[in-house]
């Protein structure tokens, strides 16, 4: 069962194969056995879960239907999830327990899913590699001494390693698609203001999105119809109609203009993955879609950007931890000054509190100017030339990381050369682009992905390309030994 994918699952349980309680007994007993070698779960909620998919099971037998009614999923542990432990994979919340749901938790419950728990991520999602978590590394299950990529690492070990069919995720800089592409996974990161960010804990509010993560572009079409449409609790939320994803999966490509930046094979990017990527290209163009290079000139830009308008962000966000109202909170204050101090001091990592400071020193008096406002005009030049791009061409598409997953640790010691990973995701962010990451291929046996990106709210555009790709070939299905 454990091989299935959410449509599989969704199948299985309309014909009566197995019911949602079995197939979450298996999941659990899998994960109990299983994830001990990669550390892919925070928090187990076996009872939340049995209970849920004894519900899903009784709806189902009084005629309801749904793809994802008794579907098994986990969220990233910064949705926040009723009397459950939602940590941000730091111990500033190791101790917090959310009093209410999430929107995308509310959501995709109502809609029948089954939480088997709570993934490990990168302290407040600030990481690429999910070794900033206060819980220790997850690993990849292609090479459990290889990060799984970041923030959203644990669900995408969890997934990769079928210990669960498909799982929630967020994506600030690539946050999705990056660990979807080093563990051979479909990752996709909404619209800005498509999927609500309400009860999801804030890294940079302008660029933080929830999305889906599954083996196949069909399922991340199956859980992003859970997931998205207006939310009224949400500022940023757009009240913009839900198409059927899955509706849209058949089309042809016949004709699809697709665009390939230059300024995507640069010195940075392993030759042995641009060779992956020009492959999917040629595969797309057998399928009837027409190829056309494009500029986007200040890509080069991006990464400074992002790292001042992200930071500024994450220290504005992150000013509530304080130690007084939740999370944790230092022993023995000597006066409140020492409180503040002591428990930000105590209870954050150091990439954190490495970005807290650049983005406070972004913010402040005489910087401002230089730093945070450049960077925000440099932002909008990145949306133009998006907007430019799409006056040209239907879909962009390039890589999604320059290089395979590197070994746990080996970028510890210089947050640069982490941080230089989401060279080809964190435009998407700026701009608030869709983008989604399929498999492409192999590098010395670890995946590779490649990155569509598309106008605002043609997600089904970018899950009908994946779908026809994934339809004519087959590294999508390959899996990880040992899981």
């Amino acid at each position: 069962m454990h091989h299935m994918t959410l449509a599989e699952i969704a199948r299985g349980l309309a014909d009566k194969k197995f019911s949602s309680e079995e197939l979450t007994k298996t999941l659990l007993a899998r994960i109990t056995q299983l994830d001990p070698q990669l550390n892919s779960f925070i928090s187990l909620t076996e009872e939340l879960a049995l209970q849920q998919a004894k519900a899903a099971d009784a709806r189902r037998a009084n005629g309801e239907s749904g793809a994802l009614l008794g579907a098994p999923i986990a969220h990233k542990d910064l949705f926040c999830t009723q009397g459950i432990r939602t940590s941000c994979g730091s111990k500033m919340l190791d101790n917090f327990k959310a009093p209410y749901d999430a929107t995308v938790v509310a959501k995709l419950a109502a809609a029948g899913t089954v939480t088997l728990g709570k993934t490990n991520m990168d302290e407040f999602a600030m990481g690429s590699g999910n070794e900033t978590s206060y819980y220790g590394a997850a690993k990849n299950p292609w090479n459990l001494e290889r990060v799984p990529g970041g923030s959203s690492g644990g669900s995408a070990a969890a997934v990769a390693a079928r210990l669960l069919p498909a799982a929630t995720g967020t994506d600030t800089g690539g946050s999705i698609r990056q660990p979807a592409a080093l563990t051979n996974l479909t990752g996709l990161k909404p619209t800005y203001g498509r999927v609500s960010r309400w009860g999801m804990i804030a890294y940079a509010s302008s660029l933080d999105q929830g999305g889906p993560l599954a083996r196949t572009a069909e399922d991340c079409a199956i859980l992003l119809q859970g997931m998205a449409g207006f939310d009224p609790q949400d500022s940023t939320s757009i009240d913009e109609p839900v198409p059927d994803y899955r509706a849209s999966l058949n089309g042809s490509l016949q004709g699809l203009r697709i665009g390939v930046p230059k300024e995507y094979f640069s010195a940075g990017l392993d030759p042995r993955i641009a060779e992956l990527i020009h492959n999917s290209v040629k595969e797309l163009e057998k399928l009837g879609a027409v190829i056309k290079e494009i500029s986007l000139p200040n890509m080069q830009h991006a990464i400074p950007a992002y790292y001042v308008i992200a930071p500024a962000e994450a220290s504005s966000n992150l000013s509530r931890f304080d130690g007084v109202r939740f999370g944790y909170r230092c022993e023995n204050p000597a006066n409140l000054e020492d409180l503040y101090k002591r428990s930000r001091g105590e209870g954050f990592g150091s990439e954190v509190q490495r970005r807290i400071m650049v983005g406070a020193y972004a913010l402040s008096a005489g910087y401002y100017d230089a730093y945070y406002l450049k960077a925000q005009k440099i932002r909008r030049l990145i949306k133009n030339d998006f907007m430019a791009a799409f006056n040209e061409v239907d879909i962009i598409l390039g890589p999604t990381t320059p290089n395979p997953a590197w070994k746990i640790g080996d970028k510890s010691s210089d947050p640069v050369a982490a941080y230089l990973e989401d060279v080809y995701t964190i435009t998407a962010n700026l701009a608030g682009l869709p983008g989604l990451s399929m498999p492409a291929g192999f590098v010395d046996g670890l995946p590779v992905g490649v990155q569509l990106l598309a106008p605002y709210f043609q997600e089904g555009r970018l899950l009908n390309v994946a779908h026809q790709y994934q339809l004519n070939t087959d590294w999508h299905t390959r899996t990880p030994t040992g899981f």
